[in-house]
């Protein structure tokens, strides 16, 4: 389950199993929510949220500042999942210390 990113207590992360379409999974405390890209001709569409079974769901608050931090990172997201399950290489959890 690598960790892509953590930002003020909120943590990104995929399942090293993870299928398609791009997703990431968010969590703060013992909340929890995934979070997909919707992509079309290259572009982000949309952001759709759904919830794991048994976990609750973030609050709305941190949900919130989840997709934003996803649309300001959706690149570094795309890229860390084409070189975790595409290309097979180790990523490594990135820290931001400064709010969007």
């Amino acid at each position: 389950m690598p960790k892509i990113f953590e930002y003020f207590g909120i943590v990104f992360y995929f399942y090293s199993n993870e299928h398609e379409p791009i997703h990431v999974h968010v969590t703060t405390g013992d909340c929890e929510t995934i979070f997909e890209l919707i992509m079309e001709d290259g572009e982000l569409k949309e952001i759709r949220r759904r919830a794991k079974k048994s976990v609750d769901l973030l609050r709305e608050k941190d949900a919130k500042t989840a997709e934003d931090f996803i649309r300001k990172y959706e690149a570094n997201i795309i890229e860390k999942w084409i070189n975790f399950f595409v290309l097979k290489k180790k990523i490594r959890c990135t820290n931001i210390k400064k709010k969007i």
